[in-house]
C-alpha cells in the first residue's frame, strides 16, 4: 500500500541544540534504512518549512502506524496521512 505523507517537525523551543542535534541524527540513520528497504521511497523537502512530503509502501495502516511511531522525531511532529491509488491515466 502506498501512501502520502506530510510530516510537520515543531522540535521544543526549550531543548538544547545538542539533544536536538542527537535525535535528528539518529532520524536520518532510521530513515536512511527504511529508504534502503524500499519503505520510504521518496521524500522531499517543502521549501522554506521544517516540512516534508514522503512517499511510504508498507503492508498496511498499522506498518504505517509502526514505522511513523519509529521516527525519532515523531514526538514533534504534526502527520497528515494520505491513502493513494494507482490513477486509471497512468501508463506505468
Amino acid at each position: 500500500m502506498k501512501f502520502l505523507v506530510r510530516m510537520d517537525v515543531h522540535p521544543p523551543l526549550d531543548m538544547p541544540a545538542e539533544e536536538f542535534d542527537k535525535i535528528k541524527a539518529t532520524e536520518k540513520e532510521y530513515s536512511q534504512q527504511l529508504q534502503r528497504e524500499g519503505v520510504w521511497p521518496e521524500i522531499w523537502r517543502v521549501v522554506g518549512e521544517y516540512s516534508n512530503y514522503s512517499i511510504f509502501e508498507v503492508r498496511d495502516n498499522d506498518h504505517l502506524h509502526e514505522v511513523l511511531q519509529g521516527l525519532p522525531l515523531f514526538p514533534y511532529m504534526d502527520i497528515e496521512v494520505t491513502p493513494l491509488a494507482k490513477h486509471p491515466s497512468d501508463i506505468k
